[in-house]
């Protein structure tokens, strides 16, 4: 079992910047691909970025690419997501995943989740 909680959301201006963590638990926890996805009110969860077990491969949605950066530091059982030049369309709440697929995009392929934090961009 994983226990994942997330931090960083808030509330932020178009153009500006949050850097969301993932703490999880669990002694299996560096050995999971993890991800990150989001969803609005209303709406889809959908993916944003996902990270390898190693940390050295990782792959994002064509929305986030240029502007997020997914990362982690396994020996702290912590994995971030740096969110660069947010735009208001970026208002979601952010979870982070265990992935089951590497590749995958599917919040369907991941097994435990984080309870979400809110990030909110005004414009």
């Amino acid at each position: 079992q994983v226990q994942l909680v997330e931090s960083g959301g808030g509330l932020v201006q178009a153009g500006g910047s949050l850097r969301l963590s993932c703490v999880a638990s669990g002694r299996t926890f560096s050995r999971y691909n993890m991800g990150w996805f989001r969803q609005a009110p209303g709406t889809e969860r959908g993916f944003v970025a996902a990270i390898s077990w190693t940390g050295g491969n990782t792959y994002y949605a064509d929305s986030v690419k240029g502007r997020f950066t997914i990362s982690r530091e396994s020996a702290k059982n912590m994995v971030y997501l740096q969110m660069n030049s947010l735009k208001p369309e970026d208002t979601a709440v952010y979870y982070c995943a265990t992935l089951r697929q590497w590749g995958s995009r599917a919040p369907t392929d991941n097994d435990y989740w984080g309870q979400g934090t809110q990030v909110t961009v005004s414009s």
